[in-house]
């Protein structure tokens, strides 16, 4: 068993480039005044033999404690009164990392369920549920989710999630909105302005942890995630921002949001230990089933096409040949290279790849040359090298799962050179967002005839259950101006194994 804390080194020099003042650290021993588990438990990243559990303790009004680091005990039990305590032990909640916990445990038997809880401060955190992977597995379900903006709707899409009783929720980013749009009726507020600082993405985080549908899906359930831009500011491609900063002014925000997010999010922090840039591409293999890789498509893409230097913003483009350009790539080369090992080794009937922005060439026009820049149309030659690795003969039944559209899209995907798809895109609506402008993306079906289903009317998530031979997806809608919980189902599909 290893218990890893939050890595001192990289949180560190993450405050040392935001120029952040140390805190003023209580010189008594510290006792909380309200529950310090207020923004609840999560866990993530699940393999045959552990996972991640993750928690953050907190002072009153959600607020940062003002205090040194405090000792957490954990307890991992296989039920959920106790009687049986596989896992015990303290771990430190240190103030460089806001007193959060990323407590990753191996050893364990894998397929099995576990509960999970902390004590801290004379406090007792929710009981968490949790699981392995399983050894042998004849299916998966997984939830896809993306786009979850506090303003603009409720997220009560959870309680339906929950209720297909999901192995997995996969989120493929904007799991924090960083912006306001007052044009579009809230339902409430952040309260704050826009994050630009260490503080601002913690307290936004903590916002949003306090939602008790989002704090009962992670409570239940374990997550794999990635972002996508609103974690830090929207549109971004590596150092390129929408403000045009330069990128050494416009890193020290980047650091100060990524911080933030591995605080509260339950990632392996043996991902990122020793890491010069933080690490979120990573593999979790469900039995002999299902391969699943999560991607990170913006910390390492080439600049945006056809762009002022420095500018990124999701522009249309219309004969654009800078996006064609053979060296520019969404992945970066060593994520590039890492997944064509992965794909290399390939053998599971299932193959699927999750990542934050829309795959598919999306055609704005009758000419194929009008498209938007921040999607993977702006990085064709990246995109033809992954689906070339898609035909690799050991590769079966590939799915691409995407999200940051606000839309539900069902696309195939055809290589250079194949006329029968390569593989199958699914793209997610927004949790709880705002649906695309009328006529945002023309006349979508002439102009698109690889796409087969597309609603950009409501948001909701995808349901995704896989067994050996078939998946099964349903397009589920939910209202997020509503507070009750009413499910559509727009599409249900089903493919079958090659």
């Amino acid at each position: 068993m290893q218990a890893s804390p939050w890595h001192r080194r990289a949180v560190l020099g993450a405050m040392a480039a935001l120029g952040a003042a140390p805190l003023r650290l209580l010189a008594t021993p510290f006792t909380a005044q309200t529950d310090p588990f207020a923004l609840g438990v999560a866990s993530g990243d699940p393999s045959r033999d552990g996972f991640v559990l993750w928690t953050r303790l907190v002072g009153p009004g959600a607020h940062p404690l003002q205090a040194r680091s405090i000792p957490v005990r954990y307890e991992v039990a296989d039920d959920e009164g106790f009687r049986h305590i596989v896992r015990s032990g303290e771990i430190q909640a240190h103030p460089e990392a806001a007193h959060s916990i990323h407590l990753e445990l191996t050893g364990l038997r894998p397929g099995r369920s576990y509960h999970y809880r902390f004590h801290a401060l004379g406090a007792t955190s929710p009981i968490g549920r949790t699981a392995t992977v399983p050894g042998r597995a004849d299916r998966l379900r997984l939830a896809l989710t993306s786009c979850q903006h506090w303003e603009l709707g409720w997220f009560g899409a959870y309680r339906d999630m929950l209720a297909g009783d999901p192995d997995l929720i996969v989120q493929v980013g904007d799991y924090i909105y960083e912006t306001s749009y007052p044009d579009q009726p809230r339902v409430r507020e952040f309260g704050a302005p826009e994050p630009r600082d260490l503080d601002g993405y913690r307290a936004r985080y903590a916002l949003y942890r306090t939602d008790p549908d989002l704090q009962e899906a992670h409570r239940r359930v374990p997550w794999l995630v990635t972002w996508d831009d609103h974690e830090v500011l929207n549109d971004y491609a590596d150092l390129a921002n929408r403000e045009g900063l330069p990128p050494d002014i416009f890193a020290a925000r980047r650091t100060a949001a990524y911080q933030a997010y591995f605080e509260h999010m339950p990632i392996r922090p043996s991902l990122w230990r020793s890491m010069a840039t933080p690490r979120l591409y990573r593999g979790v293999d469900w039995g002999e089933l299902v391969s699943l890789s999560m991607l990170d498509t913006r910390q390492f893409r080439s600049s945006p096409p056809c762009a002022a230097p420095s500018m990124a913003r999701n522009a249309r483009l219309d004969h654009c040949a800078e996006r064609l350009r053979p060296d520019r790539t969404m992945l970066g080369q060593a994520q590039e290279t890492w997944l064509a090992q992965r794909l290399t080794g390939e053998r599971r009937p299932w193959t699927l790849l999750a990542q934050g922005v829309f795959f598919a060439p999306l055609a704005l026009d009758g000419t194929g040359e009008a498209v938007y820049s921040d999607q993977w149309d702006g990085y064709a030659a990246g995109r033809d090298r992954l689906l070339e690795q898609l035909t690799r003969p050991n590769v079966h039944n590939p799915v691409i799962l995407s999200g940051d559209i606000h839309s539900f899209w069902l696309n195939d995907l055809h290589g250079a050179d194949t006329k029968q798809p390569v593989a199958t895109e699914i793209v997610t609506s927004a949790l709880a967002a705002q649906s695309p402008p009328a006529g945002r993306f023309g006349d979508v079906r002439a102009n698109n005839p690889h796409v087969r289903f597309n609603d950009l009317s409501h948001s909701g998530y995808v349901r995704i259950e896989i067994e050996p031979t078939r998946l099964a997806a349903q397009f589920r809608a939910v209202d997020p101006k509503s507070a009750q919980t009413m499910p559509t189902i727009l599409q249900d599909i089903e493919r079958h194994a090659m």
